[in-house]
């Protein structure tokens, strides 16, 4: 841990200040060209520990895993009908092998162009299907080559954002660290389903949001100068038109919403959280309207700036659907559909029959009530009650190398407990000292996790699983991240709570190694004996 974990402060102390460790930094980084290589090296290197981590062995194992029989298969179709297929039925009662066998030998061409309905939108599977070209849809290495990408482009994001958001380089990449190694960012990126792909354009989108508060930030403050120098007032601030970053925004969560619906409520969240900071940024730069200023003329402008953008980006991620005539619904007005009437009777027929495959979507996803062994209700989410058990094969000594009684290989989607539990205690904890301190950094972290947790809670009774949660655990190790932070202190401390409180840090961070090696194999399904596998289930529920 470093002097950078916070902003320096003036320490009037009597006796030494910092620790060796900060005396020793200081040493390194003792000309700017070193603190300037230092500000990439840290996030380039967890980046690189994260590739390591999710692709090493990506393709074990050659077969499709949990949902993978949906995402992988549906993205082999679309990259090539421009639509989802319909495959044969997967189970087999004579002994024949299933369609998913099949499929991971190589009988990769069993769809049909009968039209299959999916409940998601197809941008995610055309990424999916980008792997499978490149590697071959034989490859199980290509069927999870882009969410292992994307996976790993994330924690860089985290570490490139959380450093600029707390302005700390150790702060950003003890986040991307965090991210790096916890298991279930680690599994999400190495099982093909469509969250860890939502989870890299949310990021983006985040990145694109903190980039556009600073640009919005300097203009306002060049506005206010200005007006002062030419001794105009300052009643009503600038409409701020063009915020290229906004902009960027609504692309990024356009595209995270045409992954899954969720990236919906990022895009809510992330407008309102634009719209407040506007309020914020008038009222300290001195404009007497703050609040009618920012909510009667630049709210609109904000909207305008990025749910448009948005949508559009969404209906082009249905290009291929529009392009041929045989996805779902695409013939649903000439197969008897009732076409609409009255003011909206002008809109072409097949955005009419895209907006009842919308509808279909909707219907299906809030009624979606299914039971499923590993469903998480929300309201438990946060203390990961039931993690995902993707995988699990078990084999018997003498099988496939097994060397003890009883083996196995496990996927699960259980996240390092002392990362998880530790994060969460830091979210709580950042919500405190937001609301007595102010801290945009602190509410900028927090509307993340918020985006991604509160609107889930409106349907506790609905099927949904606890890998939900990777679209905001991004945000939720920032605030881990900022906490530790918190507890270093800074270099100016007095030698001895400094020491200490590197010291304490320091074990704590070898508890969190120690602990992700110990579940690597169960988040990667290495062979391992049963018994070894029975000792990572702390809890009867994550069993």
């Amino acid at each position: 841990m470093t002097s950078e974990l916070t902003d320096d402060r003036t320490a009037l102390v009597d006796g030494p200040v910092g620790s060796r460790l900060d005396d020793w930094w200081g040493r390194v980084l003792s000309t700017s060209r070193r603190v300037a290589l230092w500000r990439w090296t840290g996030p380039i290197a967890v980046t690189l520990l994260a590739a390591v981590l999710r692709l090493v062995g990506l393709g074990h194992p050659h077969s499709l895993v949990f949902d993978e029989t949906y995402y992988v298969k549906d993205g082999w179709s679309i990259v090539h009908l421009g639509y989802e297929g319909t495959w044969p039925a997967n189970p087999s009662d004579d002994g024949a092998p299933t369609t998913d066998q099949r499929f991971a030998d190589g009988e990769t061409d069993l769809y049909s162009r009968a039209a299959e309905f999916i409940a998601h939108p197809p941008l995610g599977k055309y990424l999916i299907g980008l792997g499978m070209l490149l590697f071959g849809a034989d490859s199980s290495f290509g069927w999870r080559f882009t969410v292992a990408v994307l996976g790993t482009a994330t924690v860089f994001l985290t570490a490139v954002i959380a450093r600029s958001l707390f302005r700390s380089t150790a702060i950003g990449t003890l986040a991307g660290f965090l991210l790096a190694i916890d298991g279930q960012a680690i599994v999400l990126s190495r099982v093909t389903l469509l969250d860890g792909i939502l989870t890299f354009f949310v990021v983006l989108g985040a990145g694109a949001l903190l980039l556009d508060r600073r640009w919005a930030q300097r203009r306002l403050d060049d506005w206010v100068r200005r007006r002062a120098d030419d001794g105009r007032d300052t009643l009503w601030g600038p409409v701020l038109i063009w915020r290229p970053w906004l902009l960027a925004m609504g692309v990024a969560l356009g595209l995270a919403s045409a992954t899954k619906w969720s990236g919906l409520y990022f895009l809510a969240f992330f407008a309102l959280y634009a719209v407040l900071s506007d309020v914020v940024m008038r009222r300290r730069a001195g404009v007497a309207f703050w609040s009618s200023s920012a909510f009667l003329q630049q709210a609109p402008v904000t909207f305008l700036l990025t749910v448009p953008i948005a949508a559009v980006t969404y209906l082009a991620s249905w290009t291929g659907w529009f392009r041929t005539s045989g996805g779902w619904d695409r013939n649903w007005i000439a197969s008897g559909g009732e076409r609409w009437t009255g003011l909206l009777a002008w809109v072409p027929d097949s955005l009419q029959n895209w907006w009842h495959y919308q509808s279909e979507i909707y219907g299906f996803n809030i009624g979606l009530h299914t039971p499923h062994s590993y469903q998480a209700n929300p309201l438990l989410w946060l203390v990961m009650q039931r993690p995902t058990s993707m995988y699990y094969v078990g084999t018997n000594r003498g099988q496939d190398g097994c060397w003890a009684d009883r083996c196995g290989e496990a996927i699960t989607g259980i996240a390092n407990p002392f990362i998880w539990y530790a994060s969460v205690i830091a979210a709580v904890a950042l919500l405190v000292l937001f609301v007595l301190r102010r801290r945009w950094e602190y509410g900028f972290v927090l509307i993340g996790v918020a985006g991604g947790y509160l609107p889930w809670l409106l349907y506790t009774d609905r099927t949904v699983f606890q890998f939900y949660t990777v679209a905001f655990e991004p945000f939720l190790v920032m605030g881990l991240a900022a906490a530790i932070g918190l507890v270093a202190g800074s270099r100016t401390d007095p030698r001895p709570r400094r020491t200490r409180a590197l010291v304490w840090i320091g074990v704590y961070l070898g508890v969190v190694v120690l602990a992700s090696a110990y579940w690597y194999p169960m988040w990667t399904g290495l062979q391992m004996p049963w018994d070894f596998i029975r000792s990572h289930y702390w809890l009867p529920s994550w069993l």
